[in-house]
């Protein structure tokens, strides 16, 4: 009971001190009025959409074949994206299957549907066969 007493006869009046000079602190303005309008951002160059809807994805191919194409991401090598091939991408695939294919490592862009991930068209040069 003592050192209870010995803590709260210390302990209060630091208390009443202390809230007293917080209430004074708080109390006072300013000398210079505080400022706080908030900047309006400036638009420099707005980003058009696309009219076609396609979107474009650059990267090395992993895997293709007349039905699909696995890439990956030019910048980013953990991004790996599977597109599967239109009806019209699939024609032109099998002309480059029947030529050779894709090896591991080509450099492919493809167009595709952001809704559906099915490549449209795509681009790039294969490789001479093994």
């Amino acid at each position: 009971m003592k050192i209870f007493r010995k803590v709260a006869g210390l302990g209060l009046p630091l208390l009443v001190v202390s809230s007293i000079f917080c209430s004074l602190v708080a109390a006072q303005d300013p000398i210079i009025p505080i400022i706080a309008d908030t900047a309006v951002p400036i638009i420099v160059n707005a980003v058009k959409p696309k009219p076609s809807g396609l979107t474009k994805f650059e990267g090395f191919v992993m895997n293709a074949n007349t039905a699909q194409i696995t890439l990956r991401a030019k910048g980013n090598d953990l991004a790996i994206q599977t597109f599967a091939l239109s009806e019209a991408a699939a024609t032109k695939m099998q002309g480059i299957v029947d030529k050779g294919g894709y090896q591991y490592g080509d450099k492919v862009t493809v167009y595709y549907d952001p809704t559906s991930l099915k490549a449209v068209k795509f681009k790039g040069k294969p490789s001479r066969p093994l």
